[in-house]
């Protein structure tokens, strides 16, 4: 039974529902996906957007009382109701964590459940108990990517879609994807040195540290050279360059640098479904085989300043412990050969009224293949805009979401 609770401002409305972990085996091994329905009080019964979430590997976002609720969902209220869905594996769906009790082989043959296709799978299932004709949706970031995976299998349950900082490349190699990221990431390691001079020197000075002396986190990882440079992520946000900056100039001695450092890391202990399913959300039919460490640039082997960006890498299970016992498993994915996830001959047919704002400058979604995308969907109307970076939902997401909303409908 949904459980209902009354926030100042807001009706949140909790459901779990259990699915299958594979679609292919309907009577096999079932898993929980939690969803959370937020309608203003005199908007349950407006018709229904799905959000979901960047990642791959992170829950939706939690509601707080109006009026501090983020500015897009704020929009959202005024037309619609929202189901956020905990994406499987996420939040307060069944939670993918060590998996020790498995073979790498069962690991990697039960993570290989979790990308956009079984999460679309899984939104298609809610739809149908929940009896809602159509819907529409809202990706961000990764979120984007399963929408447009949404688009390609199941248009009949779509009214609008809506992408933001997601739209993905189609039958691109994740080779040609995380080519074009890193000439993104070099990019902004010039301009973070540029607003930071000192840093630069700081930065190899600290790296020097870390080589020579036993840095152990808080949550009691060791400290690496190559951690070190995944502080680099933050870059593509737009308040990215003065949260690292932050975290640069304390004092290593200090009892706030070790704690911010790690803090300001990807979150791959916490969430290690970002870390495991994360080049394979770039695969449309192709085998990864660690793709960022491979076509890694030249500057890296040289420079020790420079910072890497949304990479992930094999040593990565090394290094971090959540994430050791997956070590197997993930270089048994990164050997996958992955379905499609794209059609473009259907997305070429698609009716769905569609609009996506593209980032010119995004660091994680790289912008000339997002208009490549566009290109092949004639419903797809895009805001192009240097106005904002990655992170443009929250920094404006009122503003951005009315103008999709508007793009959309034809306004």
């Amino acid at each position: 039974m949904p459980v209902v609770v009354y926030p100042p401002g807001l009706v949140l409305t909790e459901r779990e529902f259990d699915v299958p972990l594979r679609y292919s085996d309907p009577d096999g091994e079932r898993i929980t996906v939690f969803a959370r329905e937020v309608a203003a009080p005199d908007g349950r019964d407006r018709p229904f957007l799905v959000f979901l979430q960047g990642g791959p590997g992170m829950e939706a976002p939690r509601p707080t009382a109006h009026p501090s609720v983020p500015g897009w969902l704020e929009r959202a209220l005024k037309d619609f109701r929202v189901l956020m869905l905990d994406q499987r594996g996420t939040g307060r769906s069944t939670p993918v964590a060590t998996l020790k009790a498995m073979s790498p082989e069962e690991q990697a043959g039960y993570l290989a459940c979790f990308r956009a296709d079984s999460i679309v799978k899984d939104a298609e299932f809610i739809r149908n108990e929940l009896g809602v004709e159509r819907w529409s949706v809202l990706g961000q970031s990764f979120g984007g990517f399963c929408v447009l995976h949404y688009m390609s299998v199941a248009p009949g349950g779509l009214s609008e879609a809506f992408l933001t900082g997601g739209l993905p490349p189609v039958g691109r190699h994740p080779d040609e994807v995380y080519r074009a990221t890193y000439a993104r990431t070099l990019q902004r390691c010039r301009r973070y040195y540029e607003r930071y001079p000192a840093d630069r020197e700081r930065v190899r000075r600290l790296q020097t540290w870390v080589a020579e002396a036993d840095v152990i986190l808080p949550g009691g990882d060791r400290l690496t050279q190559r951690m070190f440079r995944q502080l680099g992520h933050m870059l593509g946000m737009s308040d990215g360059a003065e949260h690292l900056h932050y975290i640069i100039e304390l004092p290593e001695d200090s009892p706030g640098f070790l704690h911010d450092l790690e803090a300001g890391l990807p979150p791959f202990s916490r969430n290690p479904l970002y870390a495991v399913v994360h080049e394979s959300s770039y695969s449309d039919g192709a085998v990864t085989n660690w793709s960022a460490a491979r076509v890694q640039p030249e500057e890296y082997e040289t420079q020790p300043e420079l910072f890497t960006g949304e990479h992930v890498f094999p040593w990565m299970f090394d290094d971090y412990g959540a994430l050791r016992s997956l070590r197997e498993a993930a270089n048994l994915l990164a050997g996958y050969e992955w379905p499609s996830l794209y059609d473009a001959e259907r997305l070429s047919s698609c009716e769905v009224p569609a609009a996506a704002a593209i980032y010119a400058d995004d660091m994680y979604v790289e912008r000339s293949f997002s208009e490549e995308t566009a290109e092949l969907i004639p419903t797809m109307r895009t805001w192009l805009t240097n106005e904002f970076e990655h992170n443009g939902l929250r920094a404006d997401g009122g503003r951005i979401l009315d103008r999709l909303i508007s793009l959309a409908r034809g306004n």
